[in-house]
């Protein structure tokens, strides 16, 4: 298995500088950080932020091997995951196949990313408003935007019709762009994971929380999703000047400055799940946690957090 991590974890760099392209044109949008505005920002001119500077949050040493044992698992499933090196730290039912909900979002980012054109306007239609509930954007069909904010909103809110748009809008049609996402996941090596739709949504479609970790690491070296995951809020304009706002589901992200998002998710089927990532001091780390009940989600990723980061 730690080959397998090892290879994944050389790929990285390719994904960072293949994606690179993507979003070069939103380098004249602005940041919002305080009362300073900050040009070369990533972020699409369309979207206003609420920000948090992630270049010191970028790792740039090992995670060291925690002199403590792991704490005991409260959940289905766990993987503890040094994004910079692939190694993984702990793992609870690392293999075991699951609904793992809307952080499957991650994938349909990379497959966005991988589309390219992260500037180029996208029209919501009718048809991404469809069998999506229950969390829709307040987006209007017929509204356009680049598909980068799109992006964004999306891995912000958690939006299913965005997600929806992004995957129809990027391959054409949600059908081609599923294959896109298996056909991205077997390159990262995920090799127990098959996914039906970009949303999340009850489907027969799984993962597992190593390959869900492999993914997030895919996601954390991307610069432009790892600036789009850290955001507390964006807002969006709309064409008739009109703002719609997206606050991030992540309860950790505003908690604790070390932290960084990634994504949440819920169904019946999947629990509640949480991909959380956090950083200090040039370390790094991935805590994937499926399967788990509602009062306990936000503790179950913390406290791995801190134990990896010896925070």
């Amino acid at each position: 298995m730690r080959i397998i991590v090892q290879l994944a974890a050389i790929c990285l760099a390719t994904l960072v500088s293949s994606c690179s392209h993507s979003y070069a044109g939103y380098m004249t949008g602005q940041r919002q950080r305080g009362s300073g505005i900050h040009s070369q920002s990533p972020i699409p001119v369309a979207a206003g932020r609420i920000y948090r500077n992630t270049s010191a949050l970028a790792p740039t040493r090992p995670l060291a091997i925690p002199r403590t044992p792991a704490p005991k698992p409260n959940c289905g499933a766990v993987c503890v995951i040094d994004p910079r090196t692939g190694n993984v730290l702990y793992g609870h039912n690392l293999h075991e196949r699951r609904q793992v909900a809307s952080t499957q979002k991650i994938i349909t980012a990379l497959c966005a990313c991988d589309a390219g054109h992260l500037n180029s306007p996208m029209t919501i239609q009718q048809s991404d408003k469809t069998s999506v509930s229950p969390i829709r954007s307040k987006l209007r069909v017929g509204e356009s935007y680049p598909r980068g904010a799109i992006m964004h909103a999306m891995l912000t809110a958690s939006c299913n019709d965005l997600a929806q748009a992004l995957a129809r809008d990027s391959a054409g049609s949600v059908d081609l762009f599923v294959k896109r996402m298996n056909a991205r996941a077997r390159r990262m090596g995920m090799r127990n994971s098959l996914f039906a739709n970009p949303s999340g949504l009850p489907a027969p479609q799984y993962s597992t929380a190593y390959d869900m970790a492999l993914a997030a690491c895919y996601a954390y070296m991307n610069p432009y999703i790892r600036d789009c995951i850290n955001d507390q809020q964006i807002i969006l304009t709309r064409p008739n000047g009109q703002q719609v706002t997206f606050n991030n589901t992540n309860k950790l992200l505003p908690k604790y400055s070390w932290v960084q998002g990634m994504k949440t998710g819920y169904t019946n089927a999947a629990k509640r799940c949480l991909i959380s990532c956090g950083a200090i001091n040039g370390r790094a780390v991935i805590v994937v946690v499926l399967g788990c009940e509602k009062r306990r989600i936000w503790d179950e990723s913390e406290k791995y957090l801190r134990w990896a980061l010896n925070v």
